[in-house]
């Protein structure tokens, strides 16, 4: 699919470098227009409403995740363009889909499309549908230790997971239960369920999702109405499962 994308790089060198590149090795961007500052950005970003958004960390006058931040309710995608490699937690924190260095390396230029790219066609293709996984059913249970002894849970009544530190919340629809095993341990306990990591703190049944949302990160909808964020990194895997 074609993507609508702009650039914000306050250095005109690389403003050139990258749009040559793009022009050159990737015939899906569709470029609108470059930006040099964090004002020309968000100017561009209200006129065009883009899919992508390839932007420099360190400009003048502030940098990249000041211009995040006045766009509370993004639908674009951003791919990081910077020499400094310390953003890169940050990066993650803003829902970034891709983290590019400087110099850009092309292959990766490409695989930071292609990636966006799936994303969006993933997206387009389900929005304001009713989700229907590829797994409709889940069978089996799992044992829940506890201080005095241990609870036994049809997992096809887990709606999430939340992760707490080395504890983790076990949501089901009318009660929550705590225990004192990280996330981690019920993601590769229930590995083979239909249960996906959509970020760093949940763990989602495929199954309780009602909607896919787009947004500053995207996110689900249970059917219980309960909304949960889904990290940038981790949409791809989720959006597969309702291929």
């Amino acid at each position: 699919m074609k993507l609508n994308a702009i650039i914000v790089e306050d250095e005109a060198n690389s403003r050139e470098i990258l749009t040559n590149y793009l022009s050159k090795y990737c015939a899906s961007v569709n470029l609108l227009g470059e930006a040099a500052s964090i004002k020309e950005g968000l100017e561009l970003i209200n006129k065009h409403q883009p899919d992508l958004i390839f932007l420099d960390v360190e400009m003048p006058f502030g940098n990249a995740f000041d211009l995040l931040d006045q766009v509370p309710n993004r639908t674009f995608e951003t791919v990081f363009v910077t020499a400094y490699n310390q953003y890169a937690m940050d990066a993650l924190n803003s829902h970034a889909a891709y983290y590019l260095m400087k110099p850009i390396n092309i292959d990766e230029l490409i695989k930071a499309v292609e990636y966006v790219g799936e994303i969006r066609s993933k997206e387009n293709a389900l929005e304001d549908q009713i989700l229907q996984p590829k797994t409709n059913k889940i069978d089996g249970k799992i044992t829940l230790p506890q201080q005095d002894g241990f609870q036994v849970l049809n997992v096809a009544d887990i709606l999430f997971c939340k992760a707490d530190d080395n504890y983790t919340e076990i949501y089901l629809d009318n009660k929550k239960i705590l225990v004192s095993k990280t996330l981690k341990y019920f993601e590769e306990a229930m590995e083979d369920f239909p249960f996906a990591r959509i970020h760093k703190s949940y763990l989602v049944n495929v199954n309780a999702i009602a909607k896919y949302k787009k947004g500053k990160g995207g996110s689900v909808v249970l059917h219980n109405g309960k909304e949960l964020l889904v990290s940038a990194s981790k949409k791809k895997a989720l959006l597969s499962y309702f291929e």
